[in-house]
């Protein structure tokens, strides 16, 4: 491995096999657009608008614009036979996985249709894009599609519904706003005809990064576009939705705010619907406010498109009720690994004690490299992070108890930088693209197999990236290998010399002891750790009552156990994660006599 200690074991074990923050919204004029670009089937060509702003006042249910699709109506009769069979052959693919579901007979291949993984063009070239969009893509430096964007583009630019299935950092973004862009332009859509397209992000940052994207896109086309999420000015996100936005990139939350309460809001003319990351939406608990936001938005005219990089019942759910029949499914997820071919990926096993000597000598070797340490609570990233600036090892925080504005501050900083350290929780495990990333340090393992491929898929994106991951995982943690294993993860064992730890134990103790603002956000660290523990899906392997609060306390700068009460479900963050998604695995419970329980001396 470069430039560290860690060397790879030869012996293998059983189980192992934008510069500046973007504003709320961004703003173009009312008046005075310049002229939208068409797309007729053969060729993209440029046309001018008549200057006459007057005769086009028309909204796009009166208007004689050109339409991406063109779907005949189906009687009556034919549509409750076609959802009847969409929804027999959705539950197929939940239950057995859409090839495994043909071959059984349980799916009917005509009501969802499969591009050949080699069909299609390979370079944004052979698309037939307007030259505006073509301007923002080589200004991008992009020149050969990845595979979702060479299967997917061309069926969402002809108006099809897909259910898209991608691995992190396949390039699903450019994906699915390609055809929106497409299709707005080519719409010839204005301020005052309102929302064409919403974009639905599971998390702010995701958000924030898609608008950033749109906004490079969009650079060279009249159409507006904005972003309406949690924490930003809710009055000023109403005022520029009523004075029309095109393209929106939402939060579901703050969109389903809008859409019921900004009278203003015009969402009539609503042709494109996209749900990015559908399995983490769901997951964090805004199940409801989908099954709102779909059941509010036309659906005469709308394409949707619904992106998962995981498959389940309740993705199922949601495609059910959003797309139309017959969606195209696209699925670039069929390989051997469920990981990216150019990430290198290890564990190390180590004493709850030394867990924090062996992150703090790691760190101090890779301070030349850009790394992401992902923890287990919103309380153990803000001590770490206070403790770790403390000492002079400079890191950046990025959690979700922080305001917005820190957050974004945060993300922004951090993508820019050339070398550096975030530590954060699993706020940015989804979907984020930041660049260059060298390390996935998983102090904390993740919930499930799920959340681990997830968090590093930040690194080694894009078809050629590179990069290494090392997870962390105490002697009674060595179970959850074969579950990684069972998810088609491959891991080599890693090893940190004894001797190259550096000892700071006494001095962290001392530290701990004696500084009052480092001691509380210690003991708030600690019981969050306990809470996190004892919530853990995979209970049998992650079994609270097995932990040595000793050695755990120590790993905090304490010398004692601190007394603190562990009352399961008590500000903890991730509560409101698992009423919203399906526990990975059958664990049993381990918070029967776990409620109210007093750990430690005084």
């Amino acid at each position: 491995m470069e430039n560290t200690e860690l060397k790879s074991k030869k012996r293998k074990r059983k189980h192992a096999s934008s510069e500046g923050v973007p504003t709320a919204l961004a703003d173009r004029p009312n008046d005075a657009l310049p002229s939208a670009t068409m797309l007729p089937q053969s060729k993209t060509q440029e046309t001018g608008s008549s200057g006459d702003d007057d005769k086009e006042r028309t909204t796009f249910e009166q208007s004689n614009s050109p339409k991406i699709t063109n779907r005949p109506a189906n009687e009556k009769g034919e549509d409750v036979v076609q959802v009847q069979t969409q929804t027999e052959d959705l539950a197929a693919v939940a239950t057995h996985g859409v090839e495994e579901a043909l071959d059984q007979g349980l799916l009917s291949a005509s009501s969802v249709s499969f591009p050949p993984a080699d069909s299609g063009p390979r370079k944004f070239t052979d698309l037939n894009l307007s030259t505006k969009t073509m301007q923002a893509i080589e200004g991008m430096k992009f020149d050969t599609m990845t595979e979702i964007q060479q299967r997917g583009i061309p069926p969402l630019m002809a108006g099809r519904d897909v259910l898209g299935a991608a691995k992190t950092g396949s390039g699903k973004t450019l994906a699915f706003l390609i055809p929106a862009v497409e299709m707005l332009s080519a719409l010839r859509f204005k301020p005052r005809n309102g929302t064409g397209v919403i974009v639905v992000s599971p998390t702010r940052e995701l958000a924030l990064q898609i608008f950033g994207v749109a906004r490079e896109l969009m650079a060279s086309h009249s159409q507006t576009y904005g972003i309406v999420i949690g924490g930003a000015n809710r009055r000023a996100e109403a005022e520029k939705l009523a004075k029309g936005v095109n393209l929106i990139i939402a939060t579901p939350g703050r969109l389903l705010d809008h859409l019921q309460n900004t009278s203003g809001f015009v969402y009539k003319n609503i042709k494109a619907l996209v749900i990015d990351e559908a399995d983490r939406i769901l997951e964090v608990g805004f199940e409801d406010e989908m099954r709102q936001i779909v059941k509010i938005l036309p659906k005469d005219e709308r394409q949707t498109m619904l992106f998962s990089a995981t498959q389940t019942t309740k993705v199922e759910d949601l495609a059910r009720i959003s797309l139309r029949p017959g969606p195209l499914y696209i699925n670039v997820d069929q390989t051997e690994h469920s990981t990216v071919d150019g990430l290198k990926q290890g564990y190390v096993v180590c004493d709850s004690d030394k867990r924090f000597l062996l992150l703090f000598s790691f760190l101090k070797r890779m301070m030349k490299k850009k790394i992401i340490v992902f923890f287990s609570s919103c309380n153990c990233v803000k001590y770490h992070s206070e403790l770790l600036n403390y000492i002079d090892l400079p890191v950046l925080d990025l959690h979700g108890k922080q305001k917005q504005q820190k957050r974004t501050n945060t993300f922004f900083e951090f993508c820019n930088a050339k070398q550096g350290t975030l530590i954060c929780t699993d706020v940015a495990a989804r979907g984020l693209d930041i660049p260059a990333v060298d390390w996935i340090v998983q102090f904390d393992p993740p919930d499930d197999p799920r959340d681990y491929i997830h968090r590093v898929g930040r690194t080694a994106r894009g078809s050629n990236g590179k990069g290494q991951s090392l997870m962390f995982l105490q002697p009674s943690e060595i179970g959850f290998l074969k579950h990684l294993k069972e998810a088609r993860v491959p891991l080599e064992e890693f090893e940190f010399p004894s001797n190259k730890i550096s000892n700071i134990q006494n001095q962290l103790e001392r530290l701990i002891g004696q500084n009052y603002y480092l001691n509380r956000s210690a003991k708030d660290g600690y019981r969050s750790y306990l809470q996190a523990y004892a919530s853990h899906s995979l209970r049998s392997i992650f079994d609270v009552h097995k932990l040595d609060l000793v050695k755990v306390a120590k790993s905090f700068g304490f010398q004692i156990p601190p007394r603190v009460d562990i009352s399961l479900g008590a500000s903890m963050s991730r509560d409101k994660k698992k009423e919203g998604r399906r526990a990975y695995g059958s664990q049993p419970k381990q918070n029967q006599n776990f409620k109210r329980k007093r750990v430690g001396g005084d």
